[in-house]
């Protein structure tokens, strides 16, 4: 994993609008999150803005506009939010995050399941 970059809820809003569509202008952002937030054009605009100097996002110009895409990768940022989740709440171990969702009913038949495939792969290999 590369060097963690901090993002706010807010600001990962916009960039599952970036790792789901791919670049994208300012205005295409704003157009896509309209129905999903209630952001002023500004708002949004300043969210890229903060991405930028953070580094998560590249602005690269086209014509008189700039086409934002993702530097910080989905699979990095779920990799470095998970850890920090866990650290904070479960001591760094999943199987307490575990027990606590199987105790609070979290946990359907399909998720156990899953769970029980997954660990069995990881036995085996």
């Amino acid at each position: 994993m590369k060097e963690p970059i901090s993002i706010s809820e807010a600001e990962s809003i916009v960039m599952e609008v970036l790792w789901r569509h791919g670049p994208m202008r300012s205005e295409n952002v704003v157009e896509t999150l309209h129905g999903q937030q209630k952001w002023r054009e500004a708002t949004i605009k300043t969210l890229l803005s903060r991405l930028l100097n953070k580094g998560a996002i590249r602005a690269e110009k086209e014509g008189r506009r700039y086409v934002y895409s993702p530097v910080l990768t989905r699979d990095d940022w779920l990799s470095y939010e998970s850890k920090g989740l866990l650290d904070r709440l479960f001591g760094g171990r999943v199987a307490p995050l575990v027990a606590h969702f199987g105790r609070h009913g979290k946990l359907g038949r399909k998720d156990i399941a899953e769970l029980k495939r997954m660990i069995a792969e990881m036995d085996d290999g």
